[in-house]
């Protein structure tokens, strides 16, 4: 699977853009060699995404100047120009750190899920707020329920993030946040300590990862489609 999410990625960034996975496994390595895809083997120890990305950026000697991004290796559906667009989003605000996605929700279910988390942005597309509650919230709605979609439409955070290398470097040293862990949520982060988050606005939802062994056969069914 991991293979296919890197070839999927190559698909849609500009010729000569690299591509590498960050693995924790020689068997992981060794399956992305078979098929020229260029992987690093990365400790086993990482408490998060980032801090093994972070060491990846050091055993490639990126520069802190450059703009990397960590495409999740559980998303063989991703649109391949979006990982090209979370790149572009951070290149164009110098202020940020940190670039990220978007797209407007339309159904009330998403908006109440905890699973699904929300951002608000602010005029320049930078984010505000990221959380796990319906945001932005009417101030005299209730609690228990929602009688309509705010407008504009609220929007879905989608898990997929660009750095700054000197950022990166930095991440895993900072201190965790308070509203980080309360939400569970990594980028309040970056946000707690004063660092800006460029949000690109996709104009639909990417396709679902595989979390399942049903997601899974989902997938294989549509490559099988694709293929024939």
């Amino acid at each position: 699977m991991v293979v296919r999410v890197a070839q999927r990625v190559r698909s849609g960034v500009a010729p000569g853009t690299r591509i590498v996975v960050a693995a924790d496994s020689e068997s992981i390595v060794l399956a992305c060699k078979e098929h020229k895809v260029e992987a690093v083997l990365t400790r086993t120890d990482h408490a998060s995404g980032s801090d093994r990305l972070a060491e990846a950026c050091d055993l490639l000697g990126l520069s802190d100047s450059e703009i990397v991004v960590n495409v999740q290796g559980d998303e063989p559906l991703i649109d391949p120009a979006l990982a090209h667009r979370v790149a572009a989003v951070l290149r164009a605000h110098p202020v940020a750190s940190m670039g990220t996605a978007a797209h407007a929700l339309s159904n009330e279910e998403d908006f109440a899920n905890p699973n699904v988390v929300k951002v608000v942005t602010d005029s320049a597309g930078l984010a505000l707020y990221f959380s796990r509650a319906p945001i932005p919230w009417w101030r005299d709605g209730s609690a228990n329920s929602i009688a309509a979609m705010p407008e504009p439409a609220p929007l879905r955070h989608i898990g997929i993030y660009s750095y700054r290398v000197g950022f990166l470097r930095e991440f895993p040293r900072l201190a965790q946040a308070p509203m980080e862990r309360i939400e569970a949520l990594e980028q309040l982060r970056a946000l707690w300590h004063g660092h800006r988050i460029a949000v690109h606005i996709a104009a639909e939802a990417p396709g679902a990862g595989v979390d399942t062994p049903q997601d899974l056969e989902r997938v294989r069914r549509i490559f099988e489609t694709q293929s024939g």
